[in-house]
């Protein structure tokens, strides 16, 4: 991705300020509350919710009935826009959450059915308990074993999206990944039980005798995952934000005078007194670029100014590093004006705004009080010329794809004819260059990636690897990433820790403890991301590979369970016990942030960003090299 998120403070005197707020906050912000909770009482609500997904026209068909109400009427249209693909969004993320907990209820359910004790097993195989660990100890050399890894790993490679979702349930690793899915192949009942053998007790050989009460507590325990799955699918559809606590009070008033009905009632009235909801109104989103007109002034200060709010304009106050992102906002519109609209805005730098209120802690009327803030979307590909050609090419092939399939379509309505139209002006325009300066493309070799694995005790570790000669040009770890910095990242755990015991402690005498954090944290992600970038640079990589997100759980479990083994082989509670003190000292790392900063920081100088799946063994150098490995195999398998 190219494209990149920056801000700006936008300042203006009061009665501006309390206008656009009594906008958002009294009027948008409200309209959005009633579009989430008229879509959750719609007659076709359970039919998209099989399908997880809900028609953004009926969205748009909700909202345009609604616009002739007193409370919501009054509102320029760019905010009835914003109101509709803000719902689309936030019922998008929330369907998505539980497509995602259903396939987890799935997966939990067949390892369910799967699960057997020694006894059923020896029972349903009609073999002994011997012949069952023989044939896991053949099933395990045969996938341990070097001549299968490639082929493991290009098996996993292809695997089709379908197959990925089915197995997202499961908590093991990649190698009981490959055992379920070789269960689920096989017809043979004393392989089928050798398979549930290995996988209950996590890929290995035991030859203790089995603990009917652990074996009882696994199967409460997987019971008790599920139910607790299938109480968070039943949850709450989406809610708006009561800026006026009015919802509250009520809850509140009930709770005090009446009593519930029954559980479920009284969890409901908790679950909404409890709830934190925000105090400010929701973004408003500028999709269009031109929307936003920028200008500047006799003292060279630049102004923006939105359209349907009239004459209101605000002063832009950022930071130094983005002052020439706003400048060029400027020079795009001027071009594009003096050249009396041969210039097409669709190469504008600038892609689209959101309108947003910072919280801030301070008594005063909230217009007064809270800070407006502006996040613009820039195409880091429109500062140079090469790069606007870049995009100019991909955007007359959408263009004439676009005009094909309208073709195709035969006769248009008036919509669609409007469209058309501003297809073939964009297509009439787009050649048209911006004066930009020259600056060659990055251009980085394919068969040269760099891996960067996460973990616990090593945030960040990197692995340069060339695929094409099967070998690394270079490790480092968060050591010689930070360098003379390395210290910063010991005073920011006990930052971490610090907090962590005093929000205990306010937590046990019922205390506010939302403590904060500083931005030690943050400043140590831009030192990261900035090194690895530099890295890839030096060794010209074309891409870097970073993990999933949803797979960091299982890698940060792994490396303390394999820590605490280390530490006190053959004892298990004593494991469990210094895992748990390890991660108190160990505290986990805003992995998140910290890929935000990578891809940011790639983007800028054009170098791709690849994810693949982290193993859960090995150093954290293995983990960075077999990374990069992967990604490489994935992606010679989806060319052929």
């Amino acid at each position: 991705m190219s494209v990149i998120t920056i801000q700006c403070r936008l300042v203006a005197d009061e009665s501006t300020l309390r206008h656009l707020w009594e906008l958002m906050a009294e009027k948008n912000t409200p309209l959005v509350n009633e579009l989430l909770e008229r879509l959750a009482k719609h007659s076709d609500f359970e039919a998209w919710l099989e399908d997880s997904k809900i028609p953004k026209t009926a969205i748009k068909e909700l909202c345009d009935s609604l616009k002739t109400q007193e409370s919501f009427a009054g509102q320029p249209g760019r905010f009835y826009t914003s109101a509709t693909t803000l719902v689309a969004y936030i019922y998008k993320s929330w369907l998505a959450l539980q497509k995602r907990r259903q396939r987890k209820i799935e997966g939990k359910e067949r390892w369910l059915e799967m699960l057997k004790s020694d006894a059923e097993l020896e029972q349903e195989s009609n073999s002994s308990l011997e012949i069952i660990r023989t044939k896991a100890t053949q099933l395990l050399c045969f996938f341990t074993a070097p001549h299968n890894s490639d082929t493991i790993q290009k098996s996993k490679a292809k695997k089709s999206k379908k197959t990925k979702e089915n197995n997202a349930g499961s908590s093991f690793s990649i190698k009981s990944g490959v055992l379920f899915e070789t269960y689920r192949k096989s017809e043979d009942v004393l392989t089928k039980c050798a398979l549930v053998y290995l996988i209950k007790n996590n890929c290995h050989l035991s030859f203790l005798e089995e603990d009917p009460d652990k074996y009882v507590k696994l199967r409460r325990k997987k019971e008790i995952e599920i139910e607790r799955l299938k109480d968070q699918l039943k949850s709450r559809v989406p809610k708006g934000r009561d800026l006026t606590k009015e919802k509250w009070l009520e809850t509140l008033e009930k709770a005090v005078n009446s009593v519930p009905q029954d559980e479920n009632e009284a969890k409901s009235w908790q679950a909404s007194l409890l709830r934190k909801s925000s105090s400010v109104p929701f973004p408003v989103t500028y999709e269009t670029n031109e929307d936003m007109h920028w200008e500047v002034n006799d003292q060279d200060r630049i102004f923006v100014s939105f359209s349907g709010l009239g004459k209101l304009k605000f002063e832009v106050y950022c930071d130094q590093r983005h002052l020439h992102w706003f400048q060029r906002f400027v020079e795009d519109q001027e071009t594009k004006r003096k050249s009396k609209n041969k210039h097409s805005s669709s190469l504008f730098t600038l892609r689209l705004g959101r309108l947003s209120w910072l919280k801030q802690e301070e008594k005063g009327e909230p217009w007064h009080v809270n800070r407006l803030i502006l996040f613009c979307s820039v195409d880091t590909r429109m500062w140079t010329v090469e790069g606007t050609q870049q995009v100019a090419i991909e955007k007359i092939a959408d263009v004439e794809q676009n005009l094909i399939k309208a073709k195709e379509k035969g006769e248009l309505n008036s919509n669609q004819q409007a469209f058309v139209t501003r297809q073939q002006s964009t297509l009439a325009r787009i050649n048209t260059p911006f004066p930009r300066p020259n600056k060659p493309l990055y251009e980085g070799k394919s068969h040269i990636l760099v891996g960067v694995s996460l973990g616990l005790k090593n945030p960040a570790n990197v692995a340069v690897f060339d695929a094409a000669n099967n070998k690394v040009l270079a490790y480092r770890s968060v050591k010689q990433l930070l360098g003379d910095n390395y210290h910063l990242l010991n005073r920011q755990r006990q930052q971490k820790q610090r907090l962590s015991h005093e929000r205990h402690k306010a937590q046990k005498v019922f205390a506010p403890n939302d403590f904060g954090e500083s931005e030690l944290g943050l400043y140590l992600d831009r030192l990261l991301a900035k090194e690895i970038i530099a890295i890839a640079l030096m060794y010209s990589a074309g891409s870097i590979v970073l993990p999933k997100l949803g797979d960091m759980r299982e890698i940060i479990h792994s490396e303390v369970q394999a820590r605490a083994e280390k530490k006190i082989p053959g004892f298990k509670e004593g494991q469990q016990k210094y895992a748990k003190e390890y991660r108190k000292q160990v505290h986990n790392w805003s992995y998140g942030q910290l890929i935000e900063n990578i891809q940011s920081q790639a983007a800028k100088v054009g170098i791709l960003i690849e994810t693949g799946q982290q193993s859960i063994r090995g150093s954290p150098q293995e983990q960075a090299r077999d990374l990069a490995l992967f990604a490489y195999q994935c992606r010679i398998a989806s060319s052929i």
